[in-house]
């Protein structure tokens, strides 16, 4: 169960167009502010003593933070995808918890958290607790140095990239058909634009791999135009995604683009 709540937002705009004014050491306006809770209602505690026996034993391990972080934010996406959806957004994009203002975990009764309180909740920090795995990644890739040759002109974003990106955001959303077709065309393009980007053997031997995998993600990508996937092609399309961000990583570790 979802719960979206609407804290702070910026007023409407007039229905007329008004001339630009000149603000001369003004406030910036407030920024909207929603607060979402995403909760467990098909597994409830069978007293306030297992639910806080629960939720210390979380709090103490990364890994289930990171797993509870992923749970909640994930069921938001798929709200945001679904109105994204029917609304026919373009712009729709998907959410991280470090997007979060502030993050708890906690439990409370029915009343209690479907308006976004708790008996008992902790703040977790989504920037430091549980993401030193991901950030340290992240901090070896070296994004800001790699955007700023972008902005630059002295590098770019090559298709592949950005329809691997997809992939992987579809897969972590559970959408295995969308990732299926994104992988196909994005496999395609990873084995033209990275042929011979690296002269080391894992290089070669991973764009070795992708190319003989073209006949199973071809597969997996009809049958998702008609339906789902079977488990296998689920399974070749996830393996499939990990190698070309493999190949895309040491890219950028090596040489820094």
């Amino acid at each position: 169960m979802l719960v979206v709540e609407t804290l702070s937002a910026i007023p409407a705009p007039g229905r007329r167009r008004r001339r630009p004014r000149e603000e001369e050491g003004s406030a910036p306006p407030s920024l909207p502010l929603a607060r979402t809770t995403s909760i467990r209602a098909w597994e409830p505690f069978e007293s306030v003593e297992a639910a806080d026996a629960w939720l210390t034993a979380a709090l103490a391990s990364e890994e289930t933070i990171d797993e509870l972080l992923a749970e909640g934010v994930a069921l938001l996406n798929r709200a945001l995808h679904a109105q994204a959806a029917a609304g026919l957004d373009p712009e729709f994009h998907e959410l991280s918890p470090r997007a979060a203002v502030v993050a708890r975990i906690g439990y409370g009764s029915g009343e209690e958290v479907a308006s976004g309180r708790f008996t008992r909740a902790d703040r977790v920090d989504v920037h430091t607790s549980g993401l030193s795995r991901r950030r340290a990644r992240e901090e070896q890739l070296r994004p800001q140095e790699r955007v700023a040759a972008v902005l630059g002109g002295r590098d770019r974003i090559d298709a592949c990239e950005t329809l691997l990106l997809r992939a992987r955001a579809d897969l972590d959303a559970g959408r295995e058909r969308e990732a299926a077709l994104q992988l196909r065309v994005g496999l395609e393009a990873i084995l033209v634009e990275l042929a011979g980007a690296l002269a080391e053997p894992d290089h070669g031997v991973d764009m070795a791999e992708l190319a003989g995998r073209r006949k199973e993600v071809g597969e997996a990508a009809e049958a998702a135009i008609t339906g789902a996937l079977e488990p296998e092609q689920a399974d070749a399309v996830a393996e499939t995604v990990a190698i070309a961000e493999r190949v895309l990583r040491r890219r950028r570790v090596l040489h820094g683009g």
